[in-house]
């Protein structure tokens, strides 16, 4: 019990050691990680659409024959 306490002591010393984001670094770094991911779903759903076309293409339509 006595390590546990100490490692709750520690965390807490180094907890006030974070430097905290104000409110509005949050909400910019915010709406970065939102935009970025949707530039990055769209990315991969246009590479997706076209590497499907190209298999497509080049396999066949995959009429089973």
């Amino acid at each position: 019990m006595n390590k546990f306490k100490r490692f709750l002591k520690e965390v807490n010393v180094e907890l006030r050691k974070v430097t905290w984001p104000s409110k509005d670094e949050l909400i910019g770094s915010t709406i970065v990680v939102i935009i970025v991911s949707f530039m990055v779903a769209i990315f991969i759903g246009i590479v997706d659409k076209v590497l499907t076309l190209i298999v497509t293409t080049i396999f066949g339509g995959g009429s089973g024959g």
